[in-house]
C-alpha cells in the first residue's frame, strides 16, 4: 500500500470510528494537548481523564501553571505516577512564560528543548494543535507500524526505533495532519490493541503484513525479560498524638522526587538517633507494621514501616526544615508518594493500629 493510501484510509476511518469527545480534544490548544500528552505517557486514557479535567480547572493556562507552587502541582498529580512528568511540566511552563511569552513555539526544536518533551510528544503537540506536519511515535503508533510492516525486534532498541521513525515520517501526509495523527493513535488504542486486536474492522487490514504472516500476536516483539531486582527501605511512621503524621519532602531527583513521604531510615540507622538529630524525641517504643511491596518499572521496593509517637516540635516547619505534620482529616495540597497515600489510608481506617 502506498503511503498516501495508508494515510487516506486512516483519515476516513477517523471520521467514522475515531475518538472525538476526549476532554483535550475540546477547545484544542497547544497547552491542553501538551498536558494531555504528558499525562498519557504510560498511563491509560480512562485514568487520565479525571486528572486532566481537575488539572485544567486549577491550571487553565500555562501562566496559571507556571505561577503555581510545585507542591500544588504535584498534589494534582498524586496517583498518576512517574512524578518527573509533573515536575517537568511545571518547569516547562515556567520556561514558556519566561522565554516564549507564554506561547508554544512553532519550531519543533524549540518545543523539544522544553523539559520533559521528546520528539514524539513535540510532534504530537504541533500536529494536533496546529496541523503542522510532524510524525509521532508513541506506544500505540509503534504497535500499528510494527504489525502493519512486520517489523520484528524490540521497538525500543535503537535499530528498530530508527526503522519506525523512518516509516512514521514517510506515512505522515502533507494534508489533514491533525486528523491523521489522531487516527493512528486511535487505531492503536481502540483497534490494533495489544491483545485481541480487532483486525476485521481495521481500515488497513488488507495490507497488514503481520496478519498475512500470522504474526499479529507476536508483534511488536516483547522487551527481553529480566528479573526485577529487589530493594528495601524502612519508613518511620510517627504521630504527634493529635491525628497528624510526620512527613518529609524528598529530594527533587530520584524516586518520588519532590513529593512528601514518611522519613526513611538507613538499614543500620537507629530511629531514636535519627529523631534526636532532627530536634525531637520519640515517645515510648516503636512497633513494626506489616511490610508491603511497591513495584517500579525497574525494581521492587519492600517497605517496612515502624510506627510510634513523637513530640511535635515547633522547629518542624515545612518551609524551614523540609518536614511537616500532615493531618489526613484536614489535608493540605501537597504531593504524596503512592505508598505513602496507601499507608495513610490504612492508618486512618485503623487497619494497622
Amino acid at each position: 500500500m502506498r503511503a498516501g493510501d495508508f494515510g487516506a484510509r486512516l483519515v476516513a476511518w477517523q471520521a467514522a470510528q475515531g475518538r472525538h469527545n476526549l476532554p483535550w480534544q475540546i477547545a484544542r490548544t497547544p497547552y491542553r494537548v501538551w498536558v494531555s500528552e504528558i499525562m498519557l505517557q504510560q498511563t491509560q486514557v480512562a485514568t487520565v481523564i479525571p486528572y486532566f479535567e481537575r488539572f485544567m480547572r486549577r491550571f487553565p493556562d500555562v501562566g496559571a501553571l507556571a505561577a503555581a507552587e510545585i507542591d500544588e502541582v504535584l498534589h494534582h498529580w498524586s496517583g498518576l505516577g512517574y512524578y518527573a512528568r509533573g515536575r517537568n511540566l511545571h518547569r516547562a511552563a515556567q520556561r514558556l512564560v519566561s522565554i516564549h511569552g507564554g506561547e508554544f513555539p512553532e519550531e519543533i526544536e524549540a518545543v523539544m528543548a522544553l523539559p520533559g518533551i521528546g520528539r514524539s510528544t513535540a510532534g504530537a503537540i504541533l500536529a494536533l494543535s496546529r496541523n503542522a506536519r510532524h510524525p509521532i511515535l508513541d506506544g500505540n503508533v509503534k504497535r500499528v507500524l510494527a504489525r502493519h510492516f512486520a517489523i520484528e525486534g524490540w521497538p525500543e532498541s535503537p535499530a528498530i526505533q530508527k526503522k519506525l521513525w523512518a516509516l512514521a515520517e514517510s506515512l505522515t501526509p502533507a494534508q489533514d495532519v491533525a486528523v491523521y495523527t489522531q487516527a493512528i493513535m486511535d487505531l492503536g488504542a481502540t483497534c490494533c490493541t495489544r491483545t485481541k486486536p480487532a483486525c476485521a474492522v481495521c481500515p488497513v487490514t488488507e495490507s497488514c503484513q503481520a496478519r498475512a504472516l500470522g504474526l499479529v500476536d507476536a508483534l511488536p516483539t516483547a522487551r527481553p525479560r529480566k528479573a526485577l531486582p529487589e530493594k528495601s527501605t524502612r519508613f518511620l511512621v510517627l504521630s504527634d498524638g493529635q491525628g497528624r503524621w510526620l512527613l518529609q519532602r524528598r529530594p527533587p531527583r530520584g524516586i518520588w522526587g519532590g513529593l512528601w513521604g514518611f522519613p526513611e531510615l538507613a538499614q543500620d540507622e537507629e530511629a531514636a538517633d535519627w529523631a534526636k538529630a532532627q530536634g525531637f524525641e520519640l515517645q515510648g517504643t516503636l512497633r513494626a507494621l506489616p511490610g508491603f511491596t511497591h513495584t517500579f518499572t525497574h525494581f521492587r521496593l519492600l517497605i517496612e514501616p515502624l510506627m510510634g509517637e513523637a513530640s511535635a516540635s515547633g522547629r518542624l516547619m515545612r518551609e524551614d526544615t523540609g518536614f511537616c505534620w500532615y493531618a489526613p482529616a484536614a489535608p493540605v495540597d501537597i504531593g504524596l508518594a503512592a505508598p505513602v497515600s496507601r499507608l495513610l489510608t490504612m492508618l486512618e481506617s485503623a487497619e494497622v493500629t
